[in-house]
């Protein structure tokens, strides 16, 4: 399938999504929402994948919602805005969440409102030096979306969440990776370098191995101690019964690479 707004491609064990209206920092368009819809789709359909890559063209990530979508003019009746996170965003905040492989997001510019949320969304985060989050939403009257309300809190605690939605200050790659909001800050130049690199990785190793990690990472923010040992009992049953546990264990017995098929 052709897109007009994005890039993508599979290849290699790696789906590489890159967001692409570059004149409009990447902002969501209704467009947009259609083609990643659509191409997240294909990332859960093709069994070779075993990673995926979002990132964004140009100086920005994604400035979030294109609000010449949203705007209200004098008298006109005011948009639903709960019903387009219905229909767009949360349907699509769900698929990065659940998909069971390593989500990388590459953020190369500025990532502010739901974007900045998208990419909080994901597994990893990397950051080029040059770019920034900002939750804009309070700017405009509106609240942190795209689950940053639930996301924030998590990464940063409740006294930073709290200011970082009121203020809306601009939050640099460098104190984000102080903060804990994502996992690393990487030269400019290397952004893409590095963010392949680790796709390139997670493209050989036990996939379902990994996507049981991501599920009981993201079951203990809201389990206790105990539920969430005996969750550990009931993945590590379900790993246990893979290959690749199997070719892991016969790998470390004969000192050799093993050879993952994230099966």
């Amino acid at each position: 399938m052709s897109y007009e707004t994005i890039e993508f491609a599979i290849s290699e064990g790696i789906a590489v999504l890159t967001l692409n209206r570059p004149d409009s920092l990447n902002s969501f368009n209704a467009q947009m929402h259609s083609e990643v819809r659509s191409a997240l789709k294909e990332v859960k359909k093709d069994a070779s994948v075993r990673c995926l890559l979002l990132t964004g063209n140009g100086r920005g990530f994604c400035a979030g919602q294109d609000l010449g979508d949203r705007n209200v003019a004098p008298g006109s009746e005011a948009p639903n805005l709960g019903e387009s996170i219905e229909k767009n965003y949360t349907p699509m905040l769900r698929t990065i969440r659940s998909l069971e492989m390593p989500v990388i997001c590459a953020v190369n510019g500025v990532a502010a409102g739901a974007g900045a949320n998208i990419a909080f969304a994901c597994d990893i985060v990397l950051a080029a030096k040059s770019a920034s989050f900002i939750q804009a939403f309070c700017k405009i009257g509106l609240i942190p979306d795209c689950g940053g309300t639930w996301t924030l809190p998590r990464l940063v605690g409740p006294a930073r969440a709290m200011a970082l939605s009121l203020l809306g200050d601009k939050i640099s790659a460098e104190q984000a990776e102080q903060w804990g909001m994502i996992w690393k800050s990487v030269d400019n130049e290397s952004l893409k370098t590095e963010a392949m690199a680790m796709a390139q990785h997670f493209a050989s190793q036990p996939t379902k191995g990994l996507a049981l990690i991501k599920r009981a990472i993201q079951a203990s923010a809201n389990n206790t101690f105990d539920e969430q040992l005996d969750l550990e009992r009931d993945l590590q049953t379900l790993a246990g019964r893979t290959d690749d546990y199997r070719e892991g264990v016969s790998a470390f017995i004969a000192k050799r690479k093993p050879a993952f098929k994230g099966q």
